[in-house]
């Protein structure tokens, strides 16, 4: 029944708008003077946040593999389903088991445009070992944990902020803009608009609990 719901939860395509430009005219009868070259906007990104050719921003993107013929690369993980792709990437591997115990990695490569708040290794680090062990071992638990953490729909950065329904029921709340967001208050993105063949990731420092 998870599986139906999650794959049932609905999905939010974004559109992409091209933009063009369009230019000329006759030259002058004068001699033409040489055009200054323009000069280079400074970068407005805060240190250690810069934002990636694909998109990608946060500090944590820094140990993402930059060859894409591993399958842990921005450019890799684009191509599959965001189980598989958070598979790739070592700095899930806590999370994929996780997702492993709790039976929903067919649920999350089905479903269809969704935003996945994905903890990192040190998320999890964070949690005491007994509770943690405690959660893994408790299928219910385990899944009320990681549903809270995905939202129906693709939602790019400048959608981000705001309040949004969780696949678990709850709401979360995420606040901040450009490439500084915090979830819930305490949880940070370090590595965010990561994409997959999907969903749209933000790898966070922090767990997500549910109220309950």
């Amino acid at each position: 029944m998870r599986a139906l719901k999650l794959a049932s939860f609905a999905a939010a395509a974004l559109c992409t708008v091209s933009l063009s430009a369009c230019g000329g005219g006759a030259a002058p009868a004068a001699a033409p003077v040489p055009a200054a070259a323009p000069m280079a906007a400074p970068s407005m990104a805060p240190s250690g946040s810069a934002v990636a050719a694909g998109g990608e921003f946060g500090a944590g993107c820094a140990a993402v593999p930059t060859d894409a013929s591993n399958p842990g690369s921005f450019a890799a993980m684009a191509k599959v389903p965001v189980a598989t792709a958070a598979s790739g990437n070592p700095a899930l591997s806590t999370l994929v088991t996780a997702v492993r115990k709790a039976n929903l990695v067919d649920s999350l490569n089905s479903a269809k445009g969704i935003t996945v708040f994905a903890p990192a290794n040190t998320a999890f680090e964070k949690i005491p070992s007994a509770t943690l062990s405690g959660v893994l071992t408790d299928n219910d638990q385990l899944t009320k944990v990681l549903t809270y953490h995905v939202v129906a729909g693709r939602l790019s950065p400048d959608q981000l902020a705001g309040t949004h329904k969780t696949l678990e029921g709850q709401d979360l709340t995420v606040a901040g803009s450009g490439t500084a967001f915090t979830v819930n208050g305490s949880s940070s993105v370090v590595c965010g608009n990561v994409q997959t063949e999907n969903a749209t990731v933000y790898i966070v420092d922090t767990v997500l609990m549910p109220n309950g």
